[in-house]
């Protein structure tokens, strides 16, 4: 069972993006890195090529570590730990205030 999905609504809770909230776009799950929309900007210059050829700088969002992004708490807005419940024979991921987080 995985902590973190793609679509979770997730916090930062260290490194210069403390705090900033946002969701999950993609799961690096053999290097243990996630990648948040909006969080962990990174400005990275391109060389026209002949695929594009306008070149300059371009922004994207860079992987950031798992253990650096805890899961919001549907019910009380704030990041929570993650423990596996089962409910009618399935595991679901459900937080500390007992509400169940569903991934989107």
């Amino acid at each position: 069972m995985r902590r973190l999905r793609v679509g979770d609504l997730v916090q930062v809770i260290s490194g210069k993006d403390k705090g900033k909230q946002g969701r999950v776009t993609k799961v690096l799950a053999e290097d243990d890195k996630v990648v948040v929309e909006g969080i962990n900007v990174v400005t990275r210059h391109q060389r026209p090529t002949p695929r594009n050829q306008q070149g300059g700088k371009i922004t994207k969002e860079a992987p950031l570590h798992a253990s650096k992004v805890m899961p919001v708490d549907p019910t009380t807005g704030k990041p929570t730990r993650v423990k596996a419940t089962i409910v009618d024979g399935k595991k679901q991921r459900t937080a500390k205030s007992g509400a169940v987080i569903a991934a989107g």
